[in-house]
């Protein structure tokens, strides 16, 4: 089998679909007063944090995408209120940066990405904007995570999808994404839409 540069952030954003639907699924669970009660972390409430990797990833996929969102992204610090509207919103936006990903050619990963911040653009590599997408995603759900540890739902499992050996520990997800164990490890490039 031949080297694939595009594999890992195929399987990255595959990764962060199957963490988001495992935490949301737990945090489903909490009243919405658990939900917005006041916490321990670098957001105030379970709401706020997963409010800001929603509104982040929101920012950094459309400027992936060639848009000009900009900090129009952040202009409600809280946009969704209940568990329900964030669960469904992150997975749409799930499901455009994984389509984005499937979409890349290799040169795509070169490519300069213009994102607009106010009054200038900076300009950096997809691969280095995709790789810190994922790395503020991972970032936050594990504060997340660890604030679950506070309230009346056990805080899920979310680092058992990214090896073969771990299969077994996301059926559950897997089957409810309608996915199989290949299109999660040897995810293939699909045309953009």
């Amino acid at each position: 089998m031949s080297y694939d540069p595009l594999r890992v952030f195929r399987k990255l954003a595959r990764n962060n679909r199957l963490a988001n639907f495992r935490l949301h699924h737990a945090c489903l669970q909490l009243s919405q007063e658990e939900f917005v009660a006041s916490r321990v972390s670098f957001f105030p409430t379970i709401r706020a944090t997963l409010n800001h990797i929603y509104t982040v990833d929101r920012f950094y996929i459309d400027a992936v995408k060639g848009g000009t969102l900009g900090l129009a992204a952040f202009a409600k610090e809280e946009p969704l209120e209940t568990m329900a509207e964030l669960r469904r919103a992150q997975a749409e936006l799930d499901e455009v940066l994984i389509a984005f990903v499937d979409g890349l050619e290799e040169d795509g990963l070169a490519a300069t990405v213009n994102i607009h911040r106010g009054t200038r653009i900076q300009q950096d590599r997809c691969d280095d904007i995709l790789t810190h997408l994922f790395q503020h995603q991972t970032h936050h759900r594990g504060q997340a995570h660890a604030m679950l540890s506070g309230a009346t739902i056990k805080p899920p499992q979310l680092d058992e999808f990214i090896v073969g050996d771990d299969a077994n520990a996301r059926k559950e997800e897997m089957d409810a994404l309608g996915w199989t164990e290949t299109d999660l490890m040897f995810p293939a490039r699909r045309s953009r839409q």
